[in-house]
């Protein structure tokens, strides 16, 4: 197959094409994350059970683990920039109907612009891959970076907004839309370009051998289990700080901290792993600290915002963690396409148990103490998996 040729490009187009990179990587955390903090708001107008609730976090992870692998086929349709165009559109088509303010259209447009996160997802670390090779570590922290602070951001304004005379919950979620239409409008130049991934950029390799791979079961488990547990606490944060007697909005205000945290990690792990032959410290630390936050939750929660900053910034470092994995566990990029196809596909599946289940638990046993010692011990399973995963070695064929 012959490598894609891309357009020669002036320093003005490519400032545009970063700025757009950045912004897409802006979108596909806070559209979905910040309705927890409405959760309960939500609850009381539509007299939705927890767990039903928990679905409005649930269905985007879902649509992660199934589109995945088909965002590929996408790309090699229609090129990157249309498909990530595509992607865009559905996140603020997905926004727009979720505030219509029935039940019916809160589902069909969380899932909707599920839809369309998972698509940027997939085809962004192609698209950097592809224009900036050079640079993808870089790049990649810095969009990184992007996500976790429009996320946090998003958290934080959510209640403040709904709290608005001239708000509501409806204008409150509806005003997330505003990042996505400016991106779209910066996205546009690049739609003329019809170009095709690279080679083995984002198309999963005919890899059977990394599903029979016990190592990448271990790089699969590390990130699933760290998803899990960041989806939880995403999901139902604000909830269990409200049971605590935090307000809505000093909740909503920790709930932003905590993915501030979770995007300033990418300023420092991928230094770490660069010097280190092993990461098995990194992914050890990782768990360690997540353990910890949960300790200091369950014994001192009125500390809250401290645990969050700690558990922010080792959710950081694991999903950044999984994602170098994909690179330095495989020895072709057709492998680390099939072994990022198949940990978010089996991760995001693992995740999008978790609210629903959180929120049967403490429906079940009345408060939130079981749900939290569950998450504690799932994360000392993340601490094995994370030194297993963390060794030196490459899956081979």
């Amino acid at each position: 197959m012959t490598p894609i040729r891309t357009p020669r490009r002036s320093p003005a187009a490519i400032a545009i094409l970063l700025a757009g990179i950045l912004l897409i990587g802006a979108n596909l955390r806070g559209p979905f994350t910040s309705v927890a903090p409405l959760l309960d708001i939500l609850r009381a107008t539509f007299s939705l059970t927890r767990a039903q609730a928990g679905m409005l976090t649930t269905l985007p992870l879902l649509t992660f683990a199934i589109v995945s692998p088909f965002s590929a086929r996408l790309a090699r349709a229609y090129g990157l920039e249309r498909a990530l165009m595509a992607s865009l559109i559905l996140i603020a088509g997905g926004i727009a109907i979720r505030s219509a303010g029935a039940v019916w259209p809160l589902y069909l447009g969380t899932l909707l612009l599920g839809v369309g996160i998972a698509v940027g997802n997939v085809l962004l670390p192609s698209l950097v891959k592809r224009d900036f090779p050079n640079n993808i570590a870089t790049l990649t922290a810095a969009y990184v970076v992007a996500m976790g602070v429009a996320a946090a951001i998003a958290s934080a304004l959510v209640v403040p907004l709904e709290r608005l005379p001239t708000m509501g919950w409806r204008s409150s979620l509806g005003a997330a839309i505003i990042l996505p239409l400016a991106t779209i409008l910066l996205w546009l130049p690049q739609v003329r370009s019809d170009t095709k991934p690279g080679p083995g950029a984002v198309a999963p390799g005919h890899g059977g051998h990394v599903w029979r791979s016990a190592l990448a079961w271990q790089v699969t488990a590390f990130m699933g289990l760290n998803s899990v547990i960041y989806y939880v606490i995403i999901a139902w944060l604000p909830a269990i700080l409200a049971d605590h007697g935090y307000s809505a909005g000093r909740a909503g205000t920790i709930h932003g901290v905590l993915q501030l945290a979770g995007a300033l990690a990418g300023l420092f792990i991928g230094v770490v792993v660069k010097r280190s032959r092993s990461q098995r410290t990194p992914a050890a630390l990782a768990a360690l600290l997540t353990t910890l936050a949960f300790a200091g939750l369950l014994i001192r929660p009125e500390a809250a915002l401290w645990w969050m900053i700690c558990f922010g910034t080792a959710s950081g470092m694991g999903i950044i963690l999984s994602l170098i994995f994909f690179g330095l566990r495989t020895h072709t990029p057709e492998d680390a396409a099939t072994l990022s196809g198949m940990a978010q596909s089996v991760g995001y599946l693992l995740a999008a148990v978790g609210p629903p289940v959180a929120g049967l638990l403490h429906d079940g046993f009345g408060g939130w103490r079981v749900p939290l010692l569950v998450c504690l011990g799932l994360s000392l399973l993340m601490l094995v998996a994370g030194i297993l995963a963390g060794r030196p070695l490459r899956i081979g064929r």
